[in-house]
């Protein structure tokens, strides 16, 4: 199974993508991940991207494209992925098609996980952090504040300065600029698969796994 996941930040896309590497057996392979593993290894992308980011500034995209090539080539990612955070911009969604082409993967399917921008602003504008272990809380479910100490090791709760309600609208701003034009690449392909995201995560994974289950081939 090769699958690349989109949605909002704050749609739950990661914890999707963490289920659905478990169940099917293939890695999970985030921005993220692929970053730190590539520098962490040293390889001469690997020493590129940490130079940049170690200024704070954002990994281009020749660069980004060349590490995500490198992981899709490897033994890890032979029987499949869910490639989540990428690709981001139609640039790097053509550059995506042309190492799928290179290396003969095919059969790929696109989970669009949806949610309007009202539903992911309340959702993470609700959202504290335990600084500590990273335990996340609701303000309204858990009735607890910011400030308010975590019920787990009693470290005081923070909002986070990007789960702030004008730092979200900023993100979802650049999310749909940047990212849903990439969706409607993938859909004009008929591989896109849409989901609800505002139901619960069990809920959501079960319609995720159900639709996928469908476009198989007979």
């Amino acid at each position: 199974m090769r699958l690349l996941l989109f949605g909002p930040p704050g749609v739950g896309k990661g914890t999707q993508a963490e289920l659905l590497s478990e169940e099917l057996g293939v890695p999970h392979i985030s921005t993220g991940d692929m970053l730190r593993a590539a520098a962490k290894e040293g390889t001469e992308l690997g020493r590129r991207a940490k130079a940049i980011m170690d200024e704070g500034k954002l990994v281009p995209d020749d660069v980004m494209i060349g590490i995500v090539r490198d992981v899709l080539a490897s033994a890890r990612a032979a029987r499949g992925f869910v490639l989540d955070g990428f690709p981001r911009t139609l640039t790097q969604a053509k550059a995506l098609a042309r190492i799928f082409e290179e290396l003969n993967i095919r059969d790929v399917r696109v989970v669009d996980i949806r949610a309007d921008d009202e539903e992911i602003i309340h959702r993470l504008s609700s959202r504290l952090v335990c600084p500590r272990d990273g335990a996340i809380f609701n303000t309204e479910t858990d009735g607890l504040a910011a400030g308010e100490m975590c019920p787990r090791c009693g470290t005081p709760l923070i909002q986070r300065d990007d789960d702030r309600e004008a730092t979200v609208r900023e993100r979802l701003r650049v999310y749909h600029g940047t990212t849903e034009p990439v969706i409607h690449y993938y859909r004009v392909s008929g591989v896109v698969l849409s989901v609800d995201g505002t139901g619960s995560i069990d809920v959501v994974h079960r319609e995720i796994k159900l639709l996928l289950q469908d476009s198989l081939p007979a």
